[in-house]
């Protein structure tokens, strides 16, 4: 049963059934042949940044189920303070999902491309900044629509 507090304000993907589809083609299709651990602790860093209640629950349980460590999943929020806990490529990727999905200078800055580009091939690059993208519409359309953690699409 849903109650103003659990009810989303916006009820998006039921009332536009055919957004949903191509956000969740797009999703799918940026995670091939990364690093299933590497996306969740993307996909959780951008739906902090965003605060996007519904993502975060549902990637921290996907992260578990991957094998991420509950100290990995807790520290990630302060991932530049615990560097022993993240690989450098890891560290890589997140500073990147952090630079695209707070564009507050207007652009990623060339040392966090080049960072990410030290770690990353042209392809996998690609990859990332279309799963951040998508992280980033899906929080977004979450978040303006209110959707409550553990609820429904």
């Amino acid at each position: 049963m849903s109650t103003p507090e659990t009810a989303p304000r916006l009820p998006v993907f039921r009332l536009a059934p055919d957004i949903y589809a191509p956000l969740l083609a797009l999703t799918q299709a940026a995670k091939k042949g990364l690093d299933p651990v590497l996306v969740e602790l993307l996909l959780i860093r951008a739906s902090q940044l965003n605060r996007c209640a519904f993502c975060l629950d549902m990637h921290v349980t996907d992260a578990r189920r991957a094998g991420v460590s509950e100290e990995r999943i807790t520290l990630l929020s302060a991932w530049e303070e615990a560097p022993a806990h993240y690989t450098e490529k890891e560290r890589a990727a997140l500073a990147f999902t952090e630079a695209v999905t707070v564009l507050t200078a207007g652009f990623v800055p060339d040392e966090v491309y080049e960072r990410a580009a030290a770690h990353f091939d042209d392809a996998e690059l690609a990859r990332l900044l279309a799963l951040i993208t998508a992280i980033n519409s899906w929080n977004r359309l979450n978040v303006a629509a209110r959707m409550p953690a553990g609820g429904v699409l």
